[in-house]
């Protein structure tokens, strides 16, 4: 009963955010999402990831031995699911891209916050950090053809990483009024994604959802099992691990819709993967943490 409560405490919180979006739209309020987005991975996010990555109470070495595994573990995710894709005649366009990219803004540093504290964000940022510069360059090359390493570059959040990044390791500290200030616009980071999360989740409109059902359901259990068994090989501490498999096996991320729309590729299987991906991990994710927590 105490492990029930625990798991209720941490996933309740996400998934009630989530459903204000998901209710907001579906009274006909209004919801800009593409505003919404720019301020917070433009502002919101790379402040979060700033702050959490300079105040993170973290060996550096833990970190990087985190990045590492982090890196690999997507590796492996994009060749197995590579394969997959080939074997099973599905197109590389559509599938390939939803099925190695997981919702590890929206949904994963929440859940990381709420179940290892500020510890477990610092965890989970480098892991997203990985994965959105994988996003922009190979994610994009995958629907478009053409990935933008200049663009990359250009992202505020690869900007934060990277400055937090040297504030971490030399120890160094913004003036105490400059902290506060960007803790409060990062602060708006986690309930504005999980939000927009469920106000993207009312809007998308699946033709149907039985390749949709089979292939989320490859996806957690394979990204669940290359995540662990990467973490266990690079040894990573408890804490790393748990959030290792959490970040990895999170469900499509809305962008990967976005995306399929924009480029050309199959935008309403992207769209039921995204929607039954999402609902599987009100199952999925309670377990893991439950094994974990």
């Amino acid at each position: 009963m105490n492990l029930l409560l625990t798991v209720l405490e941490i996933v309740a919180p996400v998934f009630l955010l989530a459903l204000i979006g998901f209710v907001w739209v579906k009274h006909g309020f209004e919801y800009q999402v593409e505003f919404v987005t720019r301020l917070a991975m433009t502002l919101s996010v790379p402040c979060l990831i700033f702050v959490a990555l300079m105040k993170a109470d973290i060996d550096r070495s833990a970190l990087a031995v985190t990045f590492l595994a982090s890196c690999v573990a997507y590796l492996v995710v994009t060749v197995v699911f590579a394969l997959i894709v080939r074997l099973f005649k599905l197109e590389m366009r559509t599938f390939l891209a939803p099925l190695i990219f997981g919702n590890t803004g929206n949904l994963g540093l929440p859940l990381a916050l709420f179940a290892f504290g500020e510890v477990g964000l610092s965890y989970a940022i480098i892991i997203f950090a990985v994965m959105a510069v994988y996003s922009f360059s190979v994610g994009v090359w995958l629907v478009s053809g053409g990935g933008s390493l200049i663009k990359i570059v250009k992202e505020p959040l690869v900007g934060a990483t990277l400055l937090g990044a040297l504030f971490l390791y030399n120890g160094w500290e913004t003036p105490t009024f400059l902290t506060n200030a960007l803790e409060l616009i990062g602060q708006m980071a986690i309930p504005i994604m999980l939000i927009t999360l469920g106000v993207a989740l009312a809007r998308l409109k699946p033709d149907s959802f039985g390749r949709a059902i089979v292939l989320s359901v490859v996806k957690v259990a394979l990204c669940t099992g290359i995540a662990w068994g990467v973490g266990l090989y690079f040894a990573l501490e408890p804490v790393a691990l748990a959030v290792l498999v959490m970040q990895i096996a999170t469900p499509v991320a809305v962008t990967s819709y976005l995306l399929a729309e924009k480029y050309g590729a199959d935008a309403n299987e992207v769209a039921g993967l995204v929607v039954v991906s999402t609902l599987l991990s009100v199952i999925t994710i309670p377990l893991t943490l439950a094994f974990f927590v």
